[in-house]
């Protein structure tokens, strides 16, 4: 470390032995603390090197930016943390999931994300019910689409009273997912539509949310 600082020109030693050896006087050392002080409040090298050697330096300024610059790492690492739990989410139900599907996945949702839901209404889905809530509601209503297609699978009308009881708490639990947010429900019926791949992911293609929609219709 002290090697490279000494190489990028940032700290150097007042002193050298005969053979060559560093030597660090205490005023050294204590230049070395300001630069690892620095260091731990999140400033680059070249940062540093700046402002040590800027004798007008305004500290307020300096601090002024470093915050902004922590609050947008912040909210970078918080939107990482949303999308992580998401693909967690559709790999979870899942017992093998082949690498080329796992990238695809993750390409979706990066792709997607934005483009469908606004800031607002991510903060609600992924971060107000919390991971375990959401995990919970998405498996029961996982439960009930299965229920769903083996109905329709069999060819039982979207009228009887079994699948419009389903069709019922089916909804109840998107209502739960989406909290009754009628914009929120709007953008993730469009999400899911105009992405096959989370379609399959789900069980809940075009022809069974229909079928879904006029049992509702019947209820």
């Amino acid at each position: 470390m002290l090697h490279h600082y000494d190489k990028i020109g940032l700290f150097s030693p007042s002193q050298s032995s005969d053979k060559g050896h560093r030597i660090y006087t205490e005023t050294d050392i204590a230049k070395l603390q300001q630069i690892m002080s620095l260091k731990q409040l999140g400033f680059a090298l070249d940062e540093i090197k700046r402002m040590m050697g800027n004798s007008n330096l305004n500290p307020v300024e300096v601090i002024k930016v470093q915050v902004e610059s922590v609050k947008e790492s912040i909210q970078i690492q918080e939107q990482l943390c949303s999308r992580l739990e998401r693909i967690y989410e559709l790999l979870n139900s899942q017992q093998e999931v082949k690498a080329e599907q796992f990238i695809n996945l993750i390409e979706v949702i990066n792709m997607s994300k934005d483009k469908y839901f606004t800031q607002e209404q991510q903060e609600k889905m992924f971060k107000q019910l919390g991971l375990e809530k959401r995990k919970q509601y998405v498996s029961e209503w996982l439960e009930i689409t299965a229920k769903i297609r083996g109905e329709y699978e069999k060819g039982v009308p979207p009228g009887n009273l079994t699948v419009t009881q389903l069709a019922k708490q089916w909804y109840e639990f998107l209502d739960k997912l989406t909290f009754r947010d009628p914009e929120i429900s709007k953008a993730a019926e469009r999400y899911y539509k105009e992405n096959p791949d989370i379609q399959e992911k789900f069980g809940v293609d075009e022809q069974l949310s229909n079928y879904i929609k006029k049992a509702m219709s019947h209820s």
